[in-house]
């Protein structure tokens, strides 16, 4: 094969390289994402009923399939304030040549760091603030607001003093650190509305456990229940082909695991106690009707006909 053929054909794969690079590395990240806002919503439900997330065994999919529920919202609020923005931006790019837009721009950088400056303060107040239901929220969406702000006008500065071909161009940096705190806290705001997300979720199923699925359990071993559990318990009759012994009425499936699952009573309160019960030969499990009185066709056109 001759010399520039084999330029061409590495040139090429170069390219091949680069656009698959260019679909590999947004998918990835998107993934991350949305299994680590999944997590974090997930993590926060479940604390809910003293369980650690981490012992339930959930997997990378799973986490990912949770996470629509608390992004919703965050994605919601950021396309339609996106489209709001654009058509902002190309109407302050239309009147860019206008008389005292310029100083109007350079007031915005000045407003810009005074809400940033807001933001630090509070960020750094910490200590004082911590117990603040609302601090992990209004925190980042101030940082946020002051530095897309002012990351804006500084970039807009740039661009007049390039077209004007005068006046003093901040160092590319600044803008690019700016939108970098914008971008960190943008994270920090959506990782709150997430861990919101999954404890109110949790505190929905404490108010209606009759949403989750109702479950009769029977167990080799008796189980030593609370009596705050107000679960129903029964022996069951000793017979020789017989292995269980006990059955218990009056639980809730909140959640199956690998190797587990997670039980709640069906009237829930801050006094009772999760059952992990494990998936072996050893709990029998039955499932209760949640549905309606059944009622079918053939009785309601002989109801009718009789009426007639």
């Amino acid at each position: 094969m001759s010399e520039p053929g084999e330029r061409e054909n590495a040139a090429r794969f170069e390219r091949g390289l680069n656009v698959l690079g260019s679909i590999i590395a947004p998918a990835t990240l998107l993934g991350a994402l949305l299994f680590y806002f999944g997590y974090v919503s997930s993590r926060a439900q479940y604390d809910y009923f003293g369980i650690d997330v981490d012992v339930i065994g959930l997997n990378t999919q799973d986490y990912v399939m949770r996470s629509p529920q608390p992004l919703l919202v965050p994605l919601l609020v950021f396309a339609l304030v996106g489209a709001a923005l654009i058509a902002w931006h190309a109407q302050i790019r239309r009147r860019s040549s206008r008389s005292g837009f310029a100083v109007a721009v350079r007031r915005g950088v000045v407003v810009g760091l005074g809400i940033l400056a807001v933001g630090l303060i509070l960020l750094f107040a910490y200590p004082l603030l911590a117990e603040w239901d609302y601090y992990p929220l209004v925190t980042p969406l101030i940082v946020a607001l002051g530095g897309a702000i002012a990351a804006y006008c500084v970039g807009t500065v740039r661009f007049l003093a390039r077209e004007t071909g005068g006046g003093h161009r901040p160092p590319t940096g600044v803008v690019v650190l700016l939108w970098a705190a914008v971008a960190a806290c943008v994270f920090w705001a959506t990782a709150t509305v997430a861990q919101w997300s999954g404890l109110g979720l949790a505190q929905q199923q404490a108010r209606a456990p009759d949403n989750l699925p109702s479950v009769i359990v029977d167990t080799e071993q008796r189980l030593f229940l609370p009596d705050e559990a107000r679960v129903s318990e029964t022996a069951l009759p000793a017979l020789a082909d017989e292995t269980f012994r006990f059955r218990y009425w009056g639980l809730r499936l909140l959640i199956v695991g690998d190797d587990r699952m997670f039980l709640i009573p069906n009237a829930w309160d801050n006094h009772n106690t999760t059952l992990v019960l494990p998936l072996d030969g050893s709990v029998r499990l039955q499932f209760q009707f949640r549905n309606l009185e059944p009622y079918t066709v053939g009785r309601a056109v002989q109801s009718t006909a009789s009426t007639q």
